[in-house]
């Protein structure tokens, strides 16, 4: 079994129904929860119609015992210096929150689900391949 960082659109679409996201999911052994994600879901959630609901079936999910909470620590902030600065030097730099992530999957040893193409950028980075 593997370790997946869920990044925030893998959670809206597994919200969503979408079946690729929900098999990988239910596959993985430990899901990882970056604080990042998290913040952007809520905001996310701020000022939107279900924001209550919303919350509420986050937290839930996150109280799974599968699910694992990642705070940011100076090993993060190593590994987020790496990639904001490899990315840089390539001239393909992406979203600031996006290496916040990146960072978090690569401290973590885990695979990135996610779909956006732009962390294809980053070195080192295990993405979640639909197999």
């Amino acid at each position: 079994m593997s370790n997946l960082l869920l990044d925030t659109n893998a959670y809206s679409r597994l919200l969503k129904g979408d079946e690729k996201a929900r098999r990988a999911i239910q596959s993985s052994e430990t899901i990882y929860f970056s604080v990042i994600v998290i913040g952007e879901l809520l905001a996310g959630f701020m000022g939107g119609t279900r924001e209550t609901e919303n919350k509420e079936m986050l937290f839930r999910f996150l109280g799974k015992p599968s699910v694992t909470v990642l705070q940011s620590s100076l090993e993060t902030a190593e590994h987020y210096a790496e990639v904001k600065n490899c990315l840089k030097k390539a001239g393909t730099p992406i979203p600031i929150n996006d290496v916040w992530i990146a960072a978090h999957t690569m401290e973590s040893g885990a695979s990135l689900i996610t779909f956006d193409k732009h962390f294809d950028s980053v070195a080192d980075l295990k993405i979640w391949r639909e197999v």
